[in-house]
């Protein structure tokens, strides 16, 4: 049922608090707050965090130039971020609208005090809008595409500094939705007849215009939303007949529901570390109509399964997530250097334990949603390295997402997908 007091930049000033004050997720936080709006709320609540996060730094920028320097309380700098966000970026909404609404936030917020500096500085946004000062062209890079400068920085090393700002510049974009069908149902029909049928992914759909209607019928489940990238991953795992898969970082279930779905006479088990993590991977995989064991372990330990018991072993490792700022965009403020430095020791001590698992002949495929090479090339050669008795081979995906390392790459900004890595092992012997 609507919350019939909430409004739309309410909904939206509340998500965005508890992200940066709980470090919280808006891919987990926006579905809550949009079930408690009415229909015609939903969609402003979701472009206001949706925009405010993709543009942040910018916004900032914009506001501490306004500002002349003065220190914000958090409330209040968001309630300011909401407003010029709408004031520069949104035509359709009356600037005293995107006003007066702020300042009530603030009021909301029991900032009572800065009501009045929040009115004066968005009403001078209103009559010019500042010009901001960089301190090179990295810095205009880092604040016109809203990501840390570090990271532009290290994209830029990594690969080059175009590509580097194509990579942000991409993450900013709206990202289609993908989906694939759970059953053959009518009511599906008039969304598959708007949607694009996927070059690269047996059974999987796009739709640019359509993400509403695709999310109701998600929700009723008639369809499950999953990125085309991350679909490909699924299929590239092959489970011979009758045989015994594992998804040992499973959690939220998308690959292993596809995976159980392209393999009906596999054994398939699936797990993951956190008993909140394991009841929503339940719940997936009961939503998605497959039959799939499921354990809460620390694929970093020892775990309750027999060595050489599994013909496939999936590890979609935990991650920086960098391939999918698009559709997480606070991923990149929270992230630091050292984080991808500690990942990429959690993920090759996760592959080191996955590979006790493997029987002679049988498959290790190591994935990520990462852009780093730290992450992906590195690790999977650390692996390679450590561990004569695997062999790498070409994931099974087209041949257009190959890599010259034998590995497999897409990209947000030369893909339209999410940024994926993939690189399968076979146990040779013992």
């Amino acid at each position: 049922m609507p919350n019939e007091n909430l409004s739309a930049r309410k909904a939206a000033f509340q998500v965005l608090l508890r992200i940066e004050k709980e470090s919280a997720y808006s891919s987990v936080l926006l579905p809550q707050a949009e079930a408690e709006l009415a229909d015609l709320d939903r969609g402003l609540c979701h472009e206001l965090v949706l925009g405010s996060l993709r543009r942040q730094i910018y916004l900032d920028r914009l506001i501490d130039t306004l500002a002349t320097g003065r220190k914000l309380d958090i409330e209040v700098r968001i309630a300011l971020r909401l407003a010029i966000y709408q004031i520069y970026f949104l035509d359709k909404i009356p600037d005293h609208a995107a006003i007066s609404e702020s300042v009530d936030l603030v009021q909301f917020a029991r900032k009572t005090s800065s009501k009045g500096f929040v009115n004066a500085i968005l009403r001078k946004a209103t009559r010019e809008q500042p010009e901001i000062s960089f301190v090179d062209e990295t810095d205009r890079t880092s604040v016109e595409t809203s990501h840390p400068r570090w990271l532009i920085e290290k994209w830029a090393r990594d690969h080059c500094v175009d590509r580097a700002a194509s990579l942000a510049t991409a993450n900013n974009e709206t990202p289609p939705t993908s989906y694939r069908l759970l059953n053959d149902s009518d009511e599906v029909t008039a969304l598959v007849d708007s949607s694009n049928r996927s070059d690269f992914v047996d059974g999987c759909f796009t739709t640019v215009n359509g993400a509403a209607a695709a999310n109701d019928l998600a929700e009723a489940g008639y369809i499950y939303i999953q990125d085309e990238a991350s679909q490909m991953i699924a299929q590239a795992v092959a489970v011979p007949d009758g045989g015994r898969f594992a998804d040992l970082c499973a959690a939220p279930g998308g690959k292993t529901g596809l995976i159980a779905r392209l393999n009906p006479t596999a054994s398939i088990t699936a797990c993951d570390i956190h008993e909140s993590r394991v009841r929503f991977l339940e719940a997936n995989c009961r939503k998605q109509d497959v039959d799939v064991e499921v354990f809460q372990c620390d694929a970093t330990q020892v775990m309750p399964f027999e060595a050489g018991s599994f013909d496939t072993v999936l590890v979609d490792a935990p991650c920086s997530g960098t391939g999918t700022i698009r559709r997480n965009p606070e991923i990149r403020y929270s992230l630091s250097p050292e984080d991808i430095v500690e990942l990429q020791n959690k993920q090759l001590a996760i592959l080191k334990n996955a590979s006790k698992l493997i029987k002679v002949g049988g498959s290790l495929v190591y994935s990520t949603c990462s852009l780093e090479v730290e992450e992906n090339e590195n690790v999977a050669m650390a692996f390679s390295m450590q561990n004569a008795g695997f062999s790498l081979r070409d994931p099974a995906v087209p041949q257009g997402f190959l890599t010259e390392g034998g590995f497999a790459r897409t990209w947000p900004d030369r893909d339209s997908m999410d940024g994926f890595f993939i690189a399968c092992f076979v146990r040779q012997k013992e």
